[in-house]
């Protein structure tokens, strides 16, 4: 008995140990399996690479960031990266998706992630939605239809925090759409900005001076 009792303490020590090891924003077998099902069914490819699901995760977790904005949130794939970032760092995602059948789908994904508490999903035109929303951003993720690019710049810059970051997908594979928005980010004074490859389509990091 005194054996069985001492096991079951140091069990329970061990448990507990790890808990408090494992970080707010690790990736588990859950989220692991959920990911890879949305990427299985992505025929439209609208999902960014694992790499950039990383590297975003990552950026959100060194930013500290608190209030996150994605534009484009598709079937909920980078939102479940930005989610795990917010996690650790306390913050919140508003990922809006104009479509209806993947905002559902995306909603859907997240609440299978576990990660209702920290990324929200609105339905419904970013133009139209954004103005809704309160206060600023310290970290903004556009992945939508890229012709759009600059005016989603152009209305989301004001709100963006000093020291925030304004991330963009697509910058090498599909250049050639967003000419403006790309002109407009490397000749802005008030940014630092560098293009990025962690997967094969290329991100620009726009860091904001003042």
């Amino acid at each position: 008995m005194r054996f069985t009792l001492t096991a079951l303490v140091l069990g329970l020590l061990v448990a507990t140990t790890s808990a408090q090891q494992r970080s707010p924003g690790a990736m588990t077998p859950q989220i692991d399996s959920i990911l890879k099902s949305i990427r299985a069914a992505d025929k439209g490819l609208l999902a960014v690479s694992e790499e950039d699901g990383r590297f975003l995760r990552v950026l959100v977790a060194m930013r500290s960031a608190k209030s996150v904005l994605e534009i484009g949130a598709a079937s909920g794939y980078s939102g479940i990266w930005l989610g795990l970032g917010a996690r650790e760092s306390r913050g919140r995602v508003v990922s809006i998706e104009y479509d209806p059948q993947r905002a559902k789908e995306a909603a859907d994904n997240i609440q299978k992630a576990g990660l209702t508490d920290v990324v929200r999903v609105v339905h419904g035109d970013a133009f139209a939605e954004i103005p809704k929303l309160q206060g600023t951003f310290d970290l903004v993720f556009l992945d939508a239809w890229k012709p759009d690019y600059k005016r989603f710049f152009d209305m989301v810059y004001p709100r963006l925090d000093p020291g925030g970051v304004f991330l963009a997908h697509n910058v090498i594979n599909k250049a050639s759409e967003m000419e403006p928005f790309l002109k407009t980010i490397q000749a802005h004074p008030g940014l630092f900005t560098s293009v990025v490859s962690p997967g094969s389509e290329g991100m620009s990091v726009s860091y904001k001076l003042r």
